[in-house]
């Protein structure tokens, strides 16, 4: 059992027999009302999120979810498929279980698919990752008045904000649980 003001993005609990994860948790502390926090989830079962407010004292069931490495393998149109290295066992999972993960995706990377009751329900990125810069625009000298970033996309398609002076072909490095860069990486 855990209070709802312990919760951060990533906890997994139940509320009545849906297993739910949490997305994003935000403590609310007003005047005269009592502490709240508010929670952007997802049901693991059918995917759907929802949005809840809790008293920042009231109890929750937190549950484990089992965790198996794999490395991504293919997709197939419908589904996209991972391998255990260990067993080849291969796990199937459709594109709204897989969130922003499939923004990073690349063949053979390895990932962790997590499993609630022995049936797969997600996967769980690195938090952080480091991709290389397919296409950016070049950054205009001067134009540094405090923070400036620019679109760059990745070698996967997937479109990252970035200081003016990341170029077209370095490496930068990902911060998975919020999209967002975090410094350029040499190679």
């Amino acid at each position: 059992m855990k209070i709802a003001q312990e919760l951060r993005a990533g906890s997994t609990i139940k509320i009545g027999n849906d297993p739910f994860v949490v997305l994003k948790s935000e403590y609310n502390k007003s005047g005269r009302n009592a502490a709240v926090v508010k929670f952007k989830m997802k049901n693991l079962l059918n995917g759907n999120i929802s949005d809840a407010v809790y008293k920042a004292d009231e109890k929750m069931d937190d549950i484990r979810l089992d965790k198996i490495k794999t490395v991504y393998s293919y997709n197939d149109g419908s589904f996209y498929v991972f391998s255990n290295p260990e067993t080849w066992d291969q796990v199937e999972l459709k594109e709204e279980d897989l969130g922003d993960a499939i923004n990073y995706l690349e063949e053979g990377m390895e990932l962790d698919v997590i499993y609630y009751e022995s049936t797969p329900v997600a996967v769980e990125l690195p938090t952080f990752l480091e991709r290389q810069v397919e296409y950016t625009e070049p950054g205009l000298r001067g134009d540094t008045t405090g923070k400036v970033m620019k679109p760059a996309r990745i070698n996967t398609g997937f479109e990252v904000q970035v200081p003016l002076f990341v170029e077209q072909g370095e490496w930068i490095k990902i911060d998975t649980r919020t999209n967002e860069y975090v410094e350029r990486i040499k190679k």
